[in-house]
């Protein structure tokens, strides 16, 4: 699901441009649902995973992305099963 592009940022907690992207992480173990949250190319940060304050890093940067990504899930079970009623 995560967008492989980055893109430039300003961040203000670490005072320089950095590079940003969309990615995963699991939530709940192995079997567990998808997440998707914002990181950024610095790994010496301490809110590099985080997407909390003090971090400006959060979900909407990627509004349009996502958006287009909730679109293609929704398509995809639309064309699969037609109903999600038979589970």
């Amino acid at each position: 699901m995560a967008a492989k592009k980055s893109r430039p940022f300003q961040c203000e907690v670490v005072h320089e441009v950095v590079q940003i992207s969309l990615k995963n992480r699991r939530v709940g173990g192995f079997s567990g649902d998808l997440q998707p949250f914002v990181q950024c190319d610095q790994a010496e940060c301490q809110y590099v995973d985080t997407n909390l304050p003090p971090c400006p890093l959060d979900l909407s940067l990627f509004e349009d992305e996502l958006k287009e990504l909730e679109a293609r899930r929704r398509q995809r079970q639309e064309a699969g099963s037609g109903s999600d009623d038979d589970y």
